[in-house]
């Protein structure tokens, strides 16, 4: 189970990815920045602005690898996730955002 957690070291924001298999890497916006470039300076959290959305995209890419599923929902899950989270960081675990993605999904069938 990957967990991604965002905080901030002397003031600039940084999020790690954590691995089951206790491999840690920290997140960039490289891959994201490729597909929207929102925020070419990084990612930022706590508000609903464009370094909340580049780390948004960047984490439904990571946890997904899949552009489509990305693309289509990453701007709710900035306002549901990235968005209120505190200034000093936050953690979210791959079930976490599973069960919000498997949400949405079953949302648009009803």
């Amino acid at each position: 189970m990957k967990s991604y957690i965002a905080s901030r070291i002397n003031g600039e924001p940084v999020v790690y990815v954590h691995r089951p298999d206790k491999v840690r890497y920290q997140l960039r916006p490289g891959r994201s920045l490729k597909i929207v470039n929102h925020s070419p300076t990084g990612f930022e959290w706590g508000y609903g602005g464009s370094g909340p959305a580049q780390l948004a995209l960047s984490i439904l890419l990571d946890i997904t690898g899949d552009r489509e599923v990305a693309c289509s929902h990453y701007q709710q899950f900035k306002w549901d996730f990235i968005e209120p989270a505190t200034e000093a960081g936050f953690t979210l675990t791959e079930p976490q955002i599973h069960d919000w993605l498997k949400s949405r999904q079953t949302s648009k069938h009803e």
